[in-house]
C-alpha cells in the first residue's frame, strides 16, 4: 500500500529563503531579527506578525503573507515542479550525512490511538491554538511551507541506503542552504521513474512515525488536506536532545519549591554539574538535581522525566498548567549555559533541565501506541521550512 505520494505541485527554493521551523524559537524576538536580516526567509510568511513593523495579530497578518509568497513566486525565488519527490541531505563537519525525501503523505493515515487505523503515528499532545494558527495559515497562502518529519520504523535501513545512493547518483544539488548550526541542506527534485518508485514504496514500507511537527500534521486533519507535506527519514539520520523548560515567574521561592519536592518524595541534591543525567533545576544561583517520585499505579511513559516535569514540578508544586504563558520550552539548539544565562540575567526564575529521550525508546513508545509527553523531544538535525513548498488544491 502506498501511502507516500509524490508532490503534485512542489514549489523548489532557488536559494536564500530556508529557515528555522517556526516553533524552533525559544524567543519571538529571534524571528524578527532573521526576517529582518533576510527578508526571502520563509519565515516572513509562516510568522507574518513577528516581521518588522507588522504590528497586530497573527490572523491581521495572514494577507501580508499571502503577498509575500505571490511576491516571491513571481520574483524567482522559488521554481516550480511537478509529480516530483525531493531528495535531502544534510551534512556537517564531523557528523554523519542525514537523509530523507520531501514527498506528500495521505492524511487519512493518521493514527492517533491503537484503536484507529493508519500508517502514520502521532502520539504527542499539542497546543489547540498553535494548531489552528496553521489550519489559518495554510487557507490563507494556499501552499505548505513547513514539512512533518517522518520516520519510517519498518524498513528504516533500506530507505536510508536508497536515498543516499539516489543522492550521490543525483549531481550537483538544485539548491543548498546553511542552516545557524552550520548544517548544510541540499536538495534535488526527482521526477518519475524506476528511482521515484523504489523510494516511494520504501517510504511506505511500514509505519511512519512524527518525530517532528505533530501541530503541523493535526492542522493538515483539522483543514481537511487531502495530503500533508513530509520529509521522510529514518532512525539512522536523527538524534534526540534535550528539551528544556524555562519558567518566568515563581509562585514558590526556590527554597520551598525544593521543600515541596522533597516532600512529594524526591530527592533534591545541590550540583554543580549541568548535564543531567535524569532532572536539573537552576534558581537564584544554585542548580539541583533532582530524581521525581515515580508513580506505580501509572504506565512507563507517564514516569518518564518529562512527564513527571509537567505533573510533580510544574503542576503540583507551582501550580501550572503545560500552556501557561510563563513556561517556555526550550529545545536542544539552546545549550545549557543559555538557560542559566536566562536566569541570572532576570528574564526567567527558573531552568528545567532535562535528560533526552532515546531514539529507541521514541519509536518504541510510539508503536505501542502510549503518548509522549508533549515537548518531550527535539529531533535533530531539523528539516528546514521554506526549501520545498507544496501547492495545495493540486492533488
Amino acid at each position: 500500500m502506498t501511502i507516500v505520494h509524490p508532490i503534485a505541485r512542489a514549489w523548489i527554493t532557488t536559494g536564500g529563503t530556508g529557515a528555522q521551523n517556526y516553533d524552533e524559537f525559544a524567543d519571538d524576538n529571534e524571528i524578527t531579527a532573521i526576517i529582518a536580516d533576510n527578508p526571502r526567509s520563509a519565515l516572513a510568511i509562516e510568522m507574518p506578525h513577528r516581521a518588522p513593523g507588522a504590528g497586530g495579530s497573527f490572523l491581521d497578518a495572514l494577507p501580508a503573507a499571502a503577498q509575500r509568497l505571490a511576491d516571491a513566486k513571481d520574483d524567482g525565488s522559488y521554481t516550480p515542479a511537478d509529480g516530483v519527490v525531493v531528495l535531502y541531505r544534510i551534512t556537517a563537519p564531523g557528523e554523519e550525512p542525514a537523509y530523507g525525501m520531501f514527498a506528500t503523505v495521505d492524511t487519512d493515515q493518521i493514527s492517533t490511538s491503537a484503536d484507529e487505523p493508519g500508517l502514520v503515528i502521532r502520539n504527542e499532545d499539542v497546543f489547540i491554538e498553535k494548531v489552528r494558527e496553521r489550519v489559518a495559515l495554510a487557507e490563507a497562502v494556499g501552499h505548505l511551507l513547513s514539512p512533518v518529519l517522518l520516520l519510517q520504523t519498518g524498513g528504516g535501513a533500506q530507505l536510508q541506503a536508497a536515498l543516499a545512493a539516489a543522492c550521490d547518483a543525483a549531481g550537483a544539488p538544485a539548491a543548498t542552504d546553511l542552516d545557524q548550526a552550520g548544517r548544510t541542506h541540499a536538495i534535488w527534485p526527482l521526477g518519475p521513474g524506476a528511482t521515484q518508485d523504489e523510494l516511494l514504496a520504501l517510504a511506505s514500507g511500514g509505519d511512519l512515525v512524527v518525530a517532528d511537527g505533530n501541530h503541523r500534521s493535526l492542522a493538515a486533519q483539522l483543514g481537511k488536506l487531502p495530503r500533508f507535506l513530509a520529509v521522510i527519514t529514518t532512525p539512522a539520520s536523527v538524534a534526540i536532545q534535550p528539551y528544556n523548560r524555562l519558567v518566568s515567574e515563581l509562585t514558590l521561592t526556590p527554597a520551598s519549591l525544593v521543600d515541596a519536592l522533597r516532600a512529594a518524595g524526591a530527592s533534591v541534591t545541590p550540583v554543580s554539574d549541568l548535564n543531567p543525567t535524569s532532572v536539573i533545576l537552576y534558581a537564584a544561583g544554585t542548580a539541583y538535581a533532582v530524581e521525581l517520585p515515580h508513580d506505580p499505579s501509572a504506565g512507563p511513559v507517564d514516569n518518564l522525566d518529562h512527564a513527571l516535569v509537567e505533573r510533580v514540578i510544574l503542576r503540583d508544586a507551582l501550580g501550572l498548567e503545560p500552556g501557561d504563558k510563563g513556561i517556555t520550552y526550550v529545545g536542544g539548539d539552546y545549550p545549557a549555559s543559555w538557560l542559566v544565562g536566562e536566569v541570572d540575567a532576570g528574564r526567567a526564575e527558573l531552568a528545567i533541565l532535562i535528560a533526552p529521550v532515546t531514539v529507541d525508546d521514541f519509536v518504541a513508545v510510539n508503536l505501542a501506541r502510549a503518548k509522549m509527553p508533549r515537548k518531550s523531544t527535539w529531533f535533530t538535525p531539523k528539516a528546514r521550512g521554506g526549501l520545498v513548498l507544496a501547492e495545495l488544491g493540486t492533488h
